[in-house]
């Protein structure tokens, strides 16, 4: 647990102690991600940057997640020709606010649509509607960083 004070006359707390930052290797990357779970990809939608939460799974060094036919990031992969990839970012991270500690993990790479008879690991998607667009990121950079009290 981590010793608090608090400032004089803001009614604010920090945290006592120091907090160290340091860089993560891929492989710890990819261990942290390898659960699967929530995301957020970062992509240029045509109308500027934006970032969609998506579920994923890890599936060796790729990524692969699903949307729906009409999303911005499909429509966008769905007018390159087959096996062209958009550069997207993918981000993972679990924090613990309470005791201000946690990791961050991100993916840069190529993304693109799986064809219909392409292999992937299985994902399911979360909303009920449909979401039929497979979307494969290849991580080209994965860089990490972990937040504790040391």
């Amino acid at each position: 647990m981590i010793e608090t004070h608090q400032q004089k006359g803001t009614g604010m707390t920090e945290p006592q102690g120091s907090s160290t930052l340091s860089e993560l290797d891929r492989d710890e990357c990819l261990r942290l991600i390898a659960p699967g779970g929530v995301g957020r990809v970062a992509y240029d939608d045509g109308e500027g940057p934006t970032v969609t939460p998506v579920n994923y799974v890890l599936d060796g060094e790729t990524i692969v997640f699903r949307t729906s036919l009409a999303g911005r990031l499909n429509q966008n992969l769905a007018g390159l020709l087959s096996g062209a990839e958009v550069r997207i970012a993918f981000e993972v991270d679990d924090f613990d606010t309470d005791r201000q500690e946690g990791w961050s993990v991100l993916v840069r790479g190529g993304a693109r649509q799986l064809d219909d008879d392409e292999s992937a690991a299985h994902v399911k998607p979360w909303p009920a509607d449909p979401r039929p667009a497979r979307i494969r990121l290849t991580a080209m950079d994965i860089t990490g960083r972990r937040l504790g009290h040391g």
